[in-house]
C-alpha cells in the first residue's frame, strides 16, 4: 500500500501557509498566485487551521464581510483533520470523503510536514491503475 511519504517524497514538502492575523483579502491573492486552493494556518509550527477556497465563499463572501478586514482565524476551519507520514493513501481517501476535504496536512510529533491532496490521491491512483493494466497486457499478451 502507498503511504504518504511516498508521495511527500515525489511531491516535495512545501506548504503554503498563513497566520491567523493575516487578513483574508491578501491569503485570497496569495492562494491564487500560487494556484491553489487552500492555505495551513499556523501558529509557530503548530497547525491551528486551514483556510481554503470554500471557506472564503461560505464564510465571507456569502456572509458579507469585508475581506480587507477579515482575519483568516475568524474564517478558517478549524480543527484540521491531518494525516501522518505513514497514513496509507487509501486512508487519506477515506477521511477526505466522508468529511467532503480536499486537502489533509502532513503533522506528527505537532509539526507541519507537508500536505496531501485529493489530486495527490488521484494522480497515484492513476498511475497504479496504469501499471496493473500493463502488468495484464504483459502477462495476457507478453512484454511490449
Amino acid at each position: 500500500m502507498t503511504t504518504v511519504k511516498e508521495i511527500l517524497d515525489k511531491k516535495g514538502t512545501a506548504v503554503v501557509s498563513a497566520k491567523k492575523t493575516d487578513n483574508v483579502f491578501d491569503t485570497a491573492r496569495k492562494m491564487n498566485e500560487k494556484r491553489i486552493g487552500a492555505v495551513i494556518v499556523t501558529e509557530g509550527e503548530h497547525v491551528v487551521g486551514i483556510f481554503t477556497e470554500r471557506d472564503i465563499l461560505s464564510r465571507v463572501v456569502a456572509a458579507g464581510r469585508d475581506p480587507k478586514t477579515t482575519k483568516v482565524g475568524e474564517a478558517m476551519t478549524s480543527p484540521v483533520a491531518c494525516c501522518r507520514r505513514d497514513t496509507t493513501v487509501e486512508e487519506c481517501r477515506d477521511v477526505m470523503s466522508k468529511k467532503r476535504i480536499r486537502h489533509l496536512p502532513v503533522v506528527e510529533d505537532n509539526k507541519l510536514l507537508g500536505i496531501i491532496t485529493s489530486g495527490d490521491i488521484l494522480a497515484r491512483e492513476v498511475t497504479a491503475h496504469e501499471e496493473t493494466i500493463r502488468y495484464l497486457h504483459d502477462y495476457i499478451y507478453g512484454p511490449y
